[in-house]
């Protein structure tokens, strides 16, 4: 991590208690307390002044491919000149859209559209495209299977031992993943109210999720504990890497020859920088969202692992200058004052 303002945002409890959230985002207070190294009221007190001043948050994710929730579809975006932030904002602003980046190199903006089925996905991309007139091209890379996602990211800021403890046993990486052909399972409706209710705050007790339904405890807490136990609702902290030391951020775009794409998305999923890894349809088969702990060490990474893989025939990678918004939610940049101007996204 650099010394510029945002390492002096928070402190190193600060970043134990997100590390530790990051491998158990519902895991007891006590065993939080325990790998971070303070009482559990200090460790409660610090998380809540985190989530109030918008630098980190527990939310709730679910497998879009197993739960029929939709699929995704990442956006390359050029912007006309000159408005790629105006184009930003206007992108988060819609409901369909989970994720926005302003990046650097072949595209002005990296976009994540959530449709819920083929007829709306067409409306998005290409009768109702939010910010159409800011737009000079896009390129459309649809997401057909993961790897590896945020919620299975380890920060590597606490031992290993802290997974075993704090990381849910149906956690398994997607790439271990049985019975991929198997259809969908759609949710009830008492699991799509708790999977909604736990986006925005994945920390919610029971007890205050069932008053916020209006359901029974016993009957919301069943629904949390399927959705878990069947591996399809994950929790992941939403935090600035560079808050965790990780200075560079970026998305690799990756054309990998067919009967090797296995075979490479495996092994970088392993990469402790991988946050996020998918197979895709287009030109670029293989998507990644990595983190790294210097600038600098992008020219190691690009020789020895991406130059490792196997059947790897081309390779983008384009660098994050500000994501405003992440998993439906918009996270603060502190030291981006720029992008104080954005205004808070409802979804």
């Amino acid at each position: 991590m650099s010394n510029g303002s945002s390492s002096n945002v928070i402190d190193d409890l600060d970043r134990r208690i997100i590390a530790a959230l990051q491998l158990g985002g519902r895991a007891p207070w006590s065993a939080i307390a325990h790998w971070a190294g303070a009482s559990e009221t200090t460790v409660q007190r610090r998380y809540q002044a985190l989530r109030e001043r918008h630098l980190a948050r527990v939310v709730a994710t679910l497998e879009l491919d197993r739960t029929a929730s939709g699929s995704s579809m990442l956006v390359r975006v050029q912007a006309r000149p000159g408005r790629g932030l105006e184009l930003a904002r206007v992108l988060a602003a819609c409901p369909q859209v989970r994720f926005v980046a302003v990046v650097t190199g072949a595209a002005d903006l990296v976009v994540d559209f959530v449709a819920e089925d083929n007829d709306q996905l067409m409306r998005l991309l290409y009768t109702d495209l939010p910010g159409a007139d800011l737009i000079t091209g896009t390129e459309c890379v649809a997401v057909i299977r993961s790897f590896t996602s945020p919620a299975h990211w380890d920060t590597g800021l606490l031992p290993p031992q802290a997974r075993e403890e704090l990381r849910p046993a149906a956690l398994a990486a997607p790439y271990e993943r049985k019975g991929w052909d198997e259809s969908p399972q759609a949710l009830s409706e008492v699991e799509r109210e708790v999977a909604q209710a736990l986006s925005a705050d994945g920390r919610m007790p029971v007890s205050a999720l069932a008053r916020e339904l209006g359901r029974t405890e016993s009957s919301a807490a069943r629904a949390l504990e399927r959705l878990v136990n069947r591996g399809v609702l994950h929790f992941r902290t939403l935090v600035d890497p560079r808050l965790l030391g990780f200075e560079a951020e970026f998305m690799v775009w990756l054309s990998v020859e067919p009967d090797r794409l296995d075979a490479a998305g495996r092994q970088l999923a392993r990469h402790s920088g991988t946050k996020l890894l998918s197979a895709a349809t287009g030109r670029f088969n293989l998507v990644g969202h990595v983190v790294l702990p210097h600038r600098s060490d992008l020219f190691r990474y690009t020789g020895e692992i991406l130059g490792a893989l196997p059947g790897l025939i081309a390779s983008e990678i384009t660098l994050h200058l500000a994501t405003l918004k992440h998993a439906w939610t918009r996270m603060a940049a502190p030291d981006r004052p720029l992008l104080s101007m954005v205004p808070a996204v409802e979804s």
